[in-house]
């Protein structure tokens, strides 16, 4: 039999068997974590699952916790776990290593977890505010009142404009000069 290597994975596949590297579970994310940062991960997990009703599956190198959206995610990593919890404000804490918008309305925040006591306090209320904010209903954004359309064929939008008639404006071209030729001084 012949075999080929996966693009993405770099596993030897043989050409007559189904192969699917996208494919992960949690187990397999959190196989490689030492006894330090399993720790952590089993508090963690266990603190957001206490908070209510939700999914939680992984997807390619990171775990998902979701309701209506996704409100945190964990990257295992051989050194720690990199949390991104999702707010509707921007913290500014030593415990925060970054903030970036990711929406209109809301920040990424990365924060890196070591150790099983860092998965407490403010940690865990950032993760119930975030959980709350995924479940909440989207707030309407209120609009300037402009008279915007659909466009049929396209679907983009269209604003109209109120066309005024102006009264035509007439301009008078200059009249022809005639050449005339000076007269010199003294003639």
């Amino acid at each position: 039999m012949t075999e080929r290597q996966c693009y993405h994975c770099k596993q030897m596949v043989r050409t007559d068997e189904s192969h699917d590297c996208w494919t992960t579970t949690e187990a397999a994310l959190t196989d490689g974590l030492s006894e330090d940062l399993r720790d952590a991960w089993e508090r963690f997990r266990e603190s957001a699952a206490e908070l209510g009703d939700q999914r939680i599956y992984a997807s390619h190198k990171s775990i998902m916790f979701s309701r209506r959206a996704c409100y945190v995610f964990v990257r295992p990593k051989r050194t720690c776990l990199e949390v991104c919890v999702f707010l509707d404000r921007a913290l500014t804490t030593s415990l925060v290593r970054r903030v970036e918008p990711s929406s209109k309305s809301k920040f990424a925040h990365l924060i890196r977890v070591t150790h099983r006591d860092q998965v407490e306090a403010p940690l865990t209320d950032w993760l119930a505010e975030a959980y709350a904010l995924a479940g909440a209903q989207p707030a309407r954004v209120a609009r300037p009142s402009t008279n915007v359309t659909r466009a049929k064929s396209t679907g983009t939008q269209v604003a109209r404009v109120a066309e005024t008639k102006k009264p035509a404006v007439r301009t008078k071209k200059p009249a022809a000069r005639k050449k005339t030729t000076k007269k010199k001084r003294g003639d």
